[in-house]
């Protein structure tokens, strides 16, 4: 049985290109989507946040000298693109799925509400969320967190391509180590890069615990859900 009736899952856009640079990779595509459609049969209530930057960082388009709240604006646009195409994917492979989206644009999803995505949850439907949480400045990482703690979920999972938090890079640092379990207060004062602060702490704030995991591990969302030890697990103590 699985140990969470409830997950947010986040999942960056540069996961969906897969080893590609750019755009949508349709193996990797299959990929997330199988294994979602195996814990949603398992009946664990499934959101997710996807983020935007195999097709537009904010971040970066600040770098280049664009305004920042304008390159913000442009990046949630992007991750309701992903959001579609995620969507498109799960409902060709028979999962009932929405898109709500903090920035509103007519005829392409719903505009978030919590009381709303709780009922799509709770009818077995998969809730994807898209525009972030609708404002400049924030990542996707905090909108993860706070649509994590607006809807209940039991546990958030940030699916990488590493499988957990590690003492250092483990692609510079062969001595690197990984943590099977961290507090919030060590990934923060550690200054751990895998989350950024603003989202540990909300997570910290709203006592909704995090899985760092790979989500490239073919199962590896399936295991986070009933309970094995697979990632790294970060919780208030």
């Amino acid at each position: 049985m699985a140990v969470a009736r409830r997950i947010l899952l986040k999942l960056s856009g540069e996961a969906l290109m897969g080893p590609d640079a750019f755009g949508y990779h349709a193996d990797t595509m299959a990929g997330f989507v199988a294994q979602i459609k195996e814990v949603v049969a398992l009946g664990v209530q499934v959101g997710i946040v996807v983020g935007g930057g195999n097709l537009f960082r904010g971040a970066t388009g600040a770098l280049s000298g664009m305004n920042r709240a304008t390159a913000d604006s442009m990046g949630m646009l992007a991750t309701v693109m992903n959001a579609l195409a995620l969507k498109d994917a799960l409902v060709n492979a028979g999962v009932d799925t929405r898109v709500q989206t903090a920035v509103t644009i007519a005829h392409v999803g719903e505009g978030f509400e919590r009381d709303s995505a709780v009922r799509h949850l709770e009818a077995g439907r998969v809730v994807i969320f898209g525009g972030g949480t609708g404002n400049p400045f924030f990542t996707t990482d905090t909108a993860s967190a706070l649509r994590a703690a607006e809807i209940g979920a039991d546990l958030m999972l940030k699916a990488t391509k590493v499988d957990g938090v590690y003492t250092a890079d483990p692609k510079k640092d062969p001595a690197a180590t990984r943590y099977e379990t961290l507090s919030f207060d060590e990934a923060i004062a550690r200054n751990l890069a895998v989350l950024d602060t603003a989202a540990f702490a909300l997570c910290r704030e709203q006592n909704v615990p995090l899985v760092v995991f790979n989500i490239f591990k073919s199962g590896a969302l399936k295991r986070v859900v009933m309970g094995e030890s697979e990632g790294t697990r970060v919780t208030l103590n």
